[in-house]
């Protein structure tokens, strides 16, 4: 294995135990969250506080790091414009999240949990994935 695939393992078990351990694998729970006028559901929000912090945390100290331990240099995005592209990617991401209650990470995650239904989102968002790389492709 390689020095990258070890830390990658684990910080996608650890991600995928976080998620599973806060209840985001549980599609009523996400929708619950967004049920703002019904049942709502505040837990979703401690869960992204609480990453939130972890990583205001960690980008203290990015400026003072030459690189980051496991690769040659930082991969920060250069770009800060809003594009037509980003807006309905993000417009796309919302709606497929408030419906299936489930976004990639907890998707893959719910795998482990309840695969039927997981299994169900997983392949329909791989379906899309592969819709945009389709339609990118014939437009370049």
């Amino acid at each position: 294995m390689s020095r990258i695939t070890v830390p990658s393992l684990i910080s996608g078990t650890l991600f995928g135990a976080g998620l599973a351990l806060g209840g985001m694998t549980n599609p009523a729970r996400v929708r619950g969250f967004l049920d703002i006028f019904g049942a709502w559901d505040p837990t979703l929000a401690f869960v992204m506080g609480g990453a939130v912090i972890v990583m205001a945390i960690a980008w203290r100290f990015v400026p003072r790091m030459a690189a980051p331990l496991l690769d040659e240099h930082f991969h920060l995005p250069t770009r800060s414009d809003l594009t037509p592209r980003l807006i309905g990617g993000a417009a796309l991401f919302g709606i497929g999240w408030g419906v299936a209650g489930l976004c990639p990470g907890p998707g893959i995650a719910a795998l482990v949990i309840e695969p039927a239904s997981a299994a169900i989102f997983v392949v329909a968002m791989l379906a899309g994935m592969a819709l945009v790389r389709l339609f990118e492709g014939a437009g370049a």
